[in-house]
């Protein structure tokens, strides 16, 4: 081949032959990018090589206009949201040329910063990724972009047609009254019963506990047997292989993370709200009574259930188990020092356990996994309490959510929209799932991946391919303003966890707080047609006496211990399926 003179690039002609390649160069810069972290990262997927390549194609397109931006995004510190920021952040930049300070702090902060920016209406961030537990909050002051408005408005041209919303299992704890979506789902984990599978399985001490309470040791399916078998293992088993054991793990330091404890759907699982999937209406698992869509109480004197008979046994028994069946060290810790003790070998269930530990409880060495890498534990559902009714939530589901500000610039949150939707699509979210074992969509769920994987760990899979998946939700829309309501909690719960009021007078005090704030609000005016308008009070026996929540003291709080086999359970899953 004839060899061509060199160019100039600053001569006339150079110049112009460098304008003539410049955008095949850059073209083919984001599309080498995007091929090795196809090839490199981002496997497995439920979409095929060519699939992926296609979606990456289109945020490269797509971001042509944002090239050279810096945005910032903010979540809290798990597992999940470091993959985004250390690895999903730079495969987003090298392939759209959008630089992302993708921050990492604290749920409580994340909460702070957010609040900071809905009252000031000055941008913090150009996009958050907040629990859906904001839900009521968000819908009612208008200060969030709702998504599904934004897909088909401003950011309709910035909206990956891949997307595929109704593959998303959280959109429902999403979604507010009047049908709008305010959130994009990015993890989801699930609190749910926590046990020793290799200690339930031995004969001995099957033979002991049965001699003991006539019925099978098993998972509990009501706190009936979930107390007898946190008494089995603390009192009458003590010891096994030489260590001593406890029946129960929990925490009680007066600390905001006991208000979560409590808020994460404590009270539902014991059955203190009504029916009604994600949440109890009118009444929900925070004991707040809605009517139409305006809060009207959460004392029972206000048709509430916060301290009603039900959320009183609740505390009870959360005070009693700590006291009784947990280690003593137990009382004076926070959720994060609580976290990492069912890993050390001593505990034998836990009945409010976040899967989200799975990633660290699965770890190569701990006492709780085998050496073949199969955990020594299983999870399974909650066990119910005495109130809890068929048609109410079981327990708590935390679905961080991507959160648009109206107060951010429209060009930074359409980058910003760009980015939080790269850490969803499907091209990533499969090997996100594996990662942070935070599933948020059904195609990766029923993948073959997530099948391979289901044996190490410990019933993740089996969950969220289950029908009672459902049950597992946020909170929901009856809370009005989630940072000022939530605060409270922890305070009053902290009374009764270190005896310093009986949990009635605890959760007599903590009614009253969130009546105040909701008459506040009510006030203040600023939540339009859909905030508070309290109820005048009334004698509690008038609610009482009413069918659904606020319930009436049962005669019987402990009915018979009920066990399943964890097989049995297992099929009864997968028959529903």
């Amino acid at each position: 081949m004839k060899q061509l003179p060199a160019v100039n690039k600053w001569t006339p002609l150079g110049f112009m032959i460098s304008l003539l390649l410049a955008p095949a160069v850059i073209a083919d810069q984001y599309s080498d990018a995007a091929k090795k972290w196809v090839g490199d990262e981002f496997t497995p997927s439920t979409l095929s090589q060519e699939e992926q390549l296609k979606e990456m194609a289109w945020f490269t397109d797509a971001a042509k206009p944002f090239r050279g931006m810096e945005i910032k995004v903010v979540s809290e510190t798990i597992t999940t949201h470091e993959y985004e920021s250390k690895v999903l952040a730079k495969a987003f930049e090298e392939i759209t040329g959008i630089k992302v300070t993708h921050d990492l702090i604290q749920e409580g902060d994340v909460v702070e910063k957010l609040q900071t920016e809905m009252q000031s209406n000055r941008s913090i961030y150009d996009a958050y990724i907040n629990d859906s537990d904001l839900i009521g909050t968000h819908f009612r002051y208008g200060k969030v972009f709702p998504i599904s408005d934004y897909m088909v408005g401003e950011g309709k041209d910035v909206t990956l047609p891949t997307l595929d919303l109704d593959d998303f299992i959280g959109i429902s704890f999403t979604t507010g009254p009047d049908g709008k979506i305010y959130q994009l789902p990015d993890q989801q984990f699930a609190n749910l019963y926590w046990f020793r599978a290799d200690w339930f399985a031995r004969d001995d001490l099957k033979a002991k506990f049965k001699d003991i309470y006539g019925y099978e040791l098993g998972v509990p399916v009501n706190w009936s047997a979930y107390e007898d078998i946190a008494q089995f293992f603390s009192v009458h088993v003590k010891e096994i292989d030489g260590e001593r054991v406890y029946g129960h793990m929990d925490y009680g330091k007066k600390d905001p993370s006991l208000g979560w404890r409590f808020t994460d759907a404590w009270f539902s699982m014991a059955g203190a709200g009504d029916k009604g999937i994600p949440n109890g209406t009118p009444v929900d698992e925070w004991g707040i009574r809605v009517e139409g869509c305006s809060p009207v109480g959460s004392s029972v004197e206000r048709g509430g259930a916060t301290n009603g008979p039900a959320a009183v046994y609740a505390t009870t028994k959360y005070v009693d188990w700590l006291s009784d069946y947990a280690p003593p060290e137990a009382q004076g810790m926070t959720f994060s020092e609580a976290g990492p003790v069912p890993a050390q070998g001593s505990i034998a269930q836990q009945i409010f356990w976040y899967t989200a530990f799975t990633a660290d409880m699965t770890k190569p060495g701990l006492a709780v996994v085998n050496e073949d890498g199969t955990p020594k534990w299983r999870m399974a559902p909650s066990p119910r309490g005495p109130y809890w009714e068929d048609g109410m939530k079981l327990g708590y589901q935390d679905a961080g959510s991507w959160t648009l500000m109206k107060s951010t610039d429209p060009k930074r949150r359409m980058a910003a929209w760009l980015y939080a939707q790269f850490t969803v699509a499907k091209s990533v979210s499969l090997k996100k799932t594996l990662v942070g074992l935070t599933p948020i969509r059904e195609s990766d769920i029923n993948s073959q991946a997530m099948t391979d994987a289901a044996p190490k760990l410990g019933g993740l899979v089996e969950f969220y391919r289950s029908p009672a998946r459902v049950q597992w939700t946020p909170t929901g829309t009856n809370v009005p303003d989630y940072p000022k309501l939530a605060q409270l909690w922890w305070q009053f719960i902290a009374e009764a966890a270190n005896g310093e009021k009986t949990p009635q007078e605890a959760l007599d005090g903590l009614a009253k707080a969130q009546d105040r704030v909701l008459q506040r609000l009510e006030r203040a005016k600023v939540q339009g047609d859909c905030g508070p308008k309290l109820n005048k009070p009334r004698d509690a026996e008038y609610w009482l006496n009413l069918p659904g929540a606020p319930k009436a003291k049962l005669g019987i709080e402990k009915p018979k211990g009920q066990t399943i086999n964890y097989d049995e359970l297992l099929q009864q899953w997968r028959s529903a399926m």
